[in-house]
């Protein structure tokens, strides 16, 4: 048995960027900042800030477009995917991204540049996305549909 879980709770770096692959599915992509703060040998508090890379699918994607923005604290849960691709020089290269399965909106509306306007009374502040096909992975996209 194994396990790919990720649990994250920042705040994004910048707006979301959506697109559309070929297919129609809505994708998102946006960085969010998590921080930890730590003591150093001399006793002085720091602080070390890490960037994760969030993608959003399908229904999930576009209430990621719709609702958040630069400064919105949310809390996302999802899995850890990797990439691999050749730069300009031919080198083999690896990147890291978090799959976005949930997402909740945190903080209050006007909270760090805010987060849109509140679900109305009934509905919930969390979105779940949707497998995107039968065997839990992405749905197969061509390198011209990835947005980065």
């Amino acid at each position: 048995m194994s396990v790919n879980k990720v649990i994250l709770v920042g705040r994004l770096g910048r707006d979301p960027e959506s697109r559309f692959t070929g297919s129609g599915q809505a994708v998102c992509n946006f960085s969010l900042a998590t921080d930890r703060s730590y003591k150093d040998r001399n006793g002085q508090t720091q602080k070390q800030t890490e960037w994760h890379k969030i993608v959003a699918w399908g229904k999930l994607a576009e209430i990621c477009q719709k609702y958040l923005k630069k400064g919105s604290q949310i809390f996302v849960e999802g899995r850890i995917q990797s990439r691999q691709w050749e730069d300009q020089q031919g080198q083999k290269r690896t990147s890291f991204e978090i799959v976005a399965g949930e997402m909740r909106m945190l903080g209050s509306r006007g909270e760090g540049g805010g987060a849109a306007p509140a679900p109305h009374a009934g509905e919930e502040s969390e979105a779940h996305a949707p497998a995107p096909d039968e065997s839990g992975g992405a749905p197969e996209v061509s390198d011209e549909d990835i947005p980065f």
